[in-house]
């Protein structure tokens, strides 16, 4: 078969998934498994696969995404407890209370908080709790909505606790056959660096840009204007400053795991202090225009009046958490921190937990194969999320029901992405794993007869192309760990073959992706739902659309600069 006809085959997969998805509008628990059927009916007939080997490439993805389905687990089981503490309200509140402009409390909700709990929680959390709460704030839905989508996009890159970087690209281009796993390591390493180093510039005016989408669309009902902006430009762009360089510093000397984290806390810690300190505030107050004048469409069913100012459930905090001390609300969190930088594996419990075959146990040979995988569940971000939010039940006294509600608000919002999660991450590792059957078509996996095939019809623009397709894949998936997964190891066999940095390649795509997360149809439907505004996607997805094309433009200029001078 020619290597076109190849290239064709092995797409159908992906072509499948992305008709239904953008096409058909089919969830992603449908469209998956869909997907993987289509996978499979290719291994089988065009690449002569056995079902043994079908089954191991799958069983690949299966332990890969039980792996990650703990991090999500574990980032939600303690976010949900300390929402029932009544925790994250006081953090909120301890923004809120620094000042009543609206442009203000974007930057500090809307921007620092956003950001911090994609780095804890991620998965479509950060909107969806962000947005409700800023319609407490006297913010029209669809404004908060938008403005929580966008604040947190750039963060996304590196999700919960590193997931879309580690295990994401790691364990997708490990799998390639060209990669042994102490390259995976440091290709990783590389492209966490990287990523982080493409939002250097374009990530400066993040603030400034959630600010704007906020006043030019909702600041005033009868015209639309950007003079609102300008008095607050300083601050914003101070607030881009400190958040960006502990985002890159963190993600070149740490690792994929912090940035999300370390950044927010720093950046948004740094700008709470000049705020207090008078300086970079603006001389005159603004307040978006009254609720009474606005549009039916900026309003859903959750308005100012009925939209919790806390969301603390605990029974024993009846104002929901605002009577906590902001130093005990942040404990878990900055233990988090203190846990994640004490286990990675720079340091030598980090290697204990990912060297120790108790503590890291690996399935060789699945099936009588060559595949193999493994769940490093003592080195996991999941492990210490959760020994974390154990550890937050005495702290803050929280009762049996609490624990039973916040456990069980956890493992239903984890279900959610899992058989999409399971079936995609499948379908990666039959194309991954294809190349190492004795019969194989030339000897290549579908996913390198794909990047050959595209690799020459792409050549000459590929590096205009290769950070867009990250927003492809986080629009079509919802997921920029799934994006990564499924497009990084085209992205590396590509960059090869075409003489181009795989690490750049994949970073910008990384990079990219996570902008386009404010776009992410499974994050806006997820976003509007909380404030009652479901069906209104198509009008959030086209007033995003701007910023998150700009900023990707702004990515692959850099990319493309970056390659001609190498």
């Amino acid at each position: 078969m020619s290597e076109v006809l190849l290239a064709a085959a092995a797409a159908l997969p992906l072509v499948a998934a992305t008709v239904l998805l953008v096409g058909a509008l089919w969830p992603a628990t449908k469209a998956m498994p869909v997907a993987w059927g289509t996978a499979v009916l290719v291994a089988a007939t065009v690449w002569q696969l056995p079902v043994r080997w079908i089954a191991a490439a799958t069983t690949w993805g299966v332990i890969l995404a039980v792996e990650i389905l703990w991090i999500v687990f574990g980032a939600l089981v303690l976010l949900y407890t300390l929402r029932q503490a009544g925790a994250i309200s006081r953090i909120a509140g301890g923004f809120a209370s620094l000042s009543s402009d609206h442009r203000v409390q974007t930057i500090l909700i809307g921007f620092f908080l956003t950001t911090f709990l994609t780095g804890v929680a991620g998965f479509g959390t950060p909107a969806a709790i962000v947005a409700p709460l800023l319609v407490s704030l006297g913010f029209p839905a669809l404004g908060a909505v938008v403005v929580a989508l966008i604040g947190h996009a750039m963060a996304t890159t590196f999700g919960a606790v590193g997931v879309p970087i580690n295990p994401g690209v790691m364990e997708a281009v490990g799998s390639l056959a060209s990669v042994s796993t102490g390259k995976a390591v440091a290709f990783m390493s590389e492209v966490s660096g990287l990523a982080a180093a493409y939002h250097l510039l374009p990530g400066l005016f993040m603030p400034v840009i959630t600010v704007s989408m906020l006043v030019y669309f909702f600041g005033d009902v009868t015209h639309r204007s950007l003079a609102a902006v300008r008095p607050i430009v300083p601050l914003a762009l101070f607030a881009g400053v400190v958040f960006v360089i502990p985002f890159t510093l963190t993600a070149v000397f740490i690792g994929p795991e912090m940035p999300s984290i370390i950044a927010p806390i720093v950046g948004g810690g740094l700008t709470v202090t000049v705020l207090n300190r008078g300086w970079l505030v603006p001389d005159e107050q603004w307040r978006l225009p009254d609720n009474q004048t606005w549009p039916k469409a900026w309003t859903g069913t959750v308005t100012e009046a009925d939209s919790p100012r806390s969301v603390g459930q605990h029974s024993s905090l009846t104002d929901g958490g605002q009577s906590m001390s902001l130093a005990r609300a942040w404990t878990p969190y900055l233990l988090v921190v203190i846990l994640l930088i004490a286990t990675r594996d720079f340091t030598p419990i980090g290697s204990l937990l990912t060297e120790v075959d108790l503590l890291a146990p690996a399935w060789t040979g699945i099936f009588g194969t060559t595949i193999t995988n493994s769940i490093e569940w003592a080195y996991a971000p999941g492990t210490w999320l959760v020994a974390v939010a154990l550890i937050s039940i005495p702290l803050y006294g929280l009762s049996r029901t609490d624990i039973k509600n916040a456990w069980k608000e956890a493992g239903e919002t984890a279900a959610t992405p899992a058989v999409a999660l399971t079936f995609i991450i499948g379908t990666v590792g039959i194309l991954l794993h294809s190349g190492q059957y004795v019969g194989a078509p030339g000897g290549q996996s579908m996913m390198l007869a794909l990047a050959d095939g595209v690799g020459g019809t792409l050549d000459g623009v590929y590096t205009i192309v290769a950070a867009p397709l990250g927003v492809f894949g986080t629009f079509v998936t919802g997921s920029v760990m799934v994006s990564n997964v499924t497009f990084s190891p085209i992205q590396y066999e590509l960059a090869r073959e075409l003489g181009f940095s795989p690490a750049h390649i994949v970073a910008a795509q990384a990079a990219a992706g996570g902008v386009g997360n404010a776009i992410s149809i499974h994050n806006v439907i997820a976003a509007l739902a909380t404030v009652g505004l479901v069906g209104k996607e198509g009008v959030v997805i086209r007033m995003n659309l701007v910023p998150v094309a700009a900023y990707t433009l702004a990515v692959s200029i850099l990319l493309s600069v970056i390659m001609l001078a190498v």
